[in-house]
């Protein structure tokens, strides 16, 4: 019994992720969506679509300590520290609603008239962008909370990531098949890209150092890298199925793919072409969502309601 407990330890030590808190979201319905945190806050953000509502948690007490309601399947939020307001994006009318992040009351919306899904926000610019529709990303002033431009795209866009050492923002457009490249001085596409056959182009990491991007797909479940420079594919890494989002840890040289049937993939970076499945860490079946905060350590996964499976936020410690 002694050797099985050290070999039980020893392999936990070995896990790269590892489950240090859990918590509740008692009466949440239906699919969970994307996360923002505030740092300073120690709050977490959780866009509980099917629930038409923005879970608001303390981590520091491990619980839920509000919720905004009246929403329309909020897709995509972002905090901002200054002023400390919330950007949320709702499908239901393609409306991104602005919340005092004190007080938790609407200060102001933007009609995006159908669909505003994902939502990233640049310091530098102050500049907020929202996907939506059959294809754009709307331009916010986050200071004064007005749209002031938008860039046009053939169709829905999904995840995208902005470049900080560059003027990119590159989009995830799986209906139309391709990665779209926008020149943000431009306001204009400047390139689209393949993924080698891979559909479903939902989710997408950057590894700006290394100018390759990280595309998650679902037909057939793959994370295809992309290089940014030539806009060629450098590998595939086969993952569990319905992936929804996936990370990049410059510090560890991994990327994190959560996968809805139940599956977070690990795939290690060898360097910037060469990349091999690490590890797969069982989570629940639908939780396919989250966010990666590299200062804390800490990964956060989001598990529905489904079944005896009740919804809560799972934070793992990243070894």
């Amino acid at each position: 019994m002694l050797c099985c407990s050290i070999v039980t330890v020893q392999a936990q030590d070995r896990t790269p992720l590892q489950l240090k808190q859990t918590i509740a979201l008692a009466g949440v319905e239906g699919r969970i969506d994307h996360f923002a945190l505030d740092a300073a806050g120690d709050r977490l953000f959780v866009c509980a679509l099917g629930n038409n509502t923005v879970e608001v948690l303390d981590l520091r007490k491990g619980q839920r300590i509000h919720s905004i309601t009246g929403l329309g399947a909020p897709q995509g939020i972002a905090h901002i520290p200054q002023p400390d307001r919330l950007f949320v994006a709702n499908d239901k009318g393609g409306i991104c609603k602005i919340y005092d992040a004190k007080s938790y009351q609407a200060v102001g919306e933007i009609n995006f008239k159908d669909d505003a899904d994902n939502v990233r926000y640049d310091a530098v610019s102050k500049r907020i962008y929202v996907g939506f529709g059959t294809g754009g990303i709307g331009i916010i002033s986050a200071s004064e909370g007005k749209i002031i431009g938008a860039i046009k795209l053939p169709d829905h866009p999904e995840a995208f990531e902005l470049e900080k050492q560059g003027h990119c923002i590159f989009v995830n457009v799986p209906n139309a098949r391709q990665v779209a490249v926008i020149d943000r001085e431009k306001s204009e596409v400047i390139a689209t890209w393949k993924t080698n056959g891979a559909l479903g182009n939902f989710p997408m990491a950057f590894d700006e150092a290394n100018h390759r991007l990280f595309i998650g797909c679902r037909t057939p479940p793959k994370v295809v890298v992309l290089n940014t420079e030539s806009g060629n594919v450098v590998a595939s890494i086969d993952i569990s199925g319905d992936p929804d989002d996936v990370f990049y840890d410059s510090k560890r040289h991994r990327i994190y793919a959560i996968c809805g049937a139940g599956k977070i993939d690990i795939i290690e970076q060898t360097d910037a072409n060469t990349y091999k499945a690490l590890d797969k860490v069982d989570t629940a079946n639908g939780a396919r969502t989250g966010l990666f905060v590299p200062e804390r350590d800490s990964l956060f996964v989001a598990v529905p309601h489904r079944g005896s499976q009740a919804a809560e936020i799972r934070c793992y410690q990243i070894k």
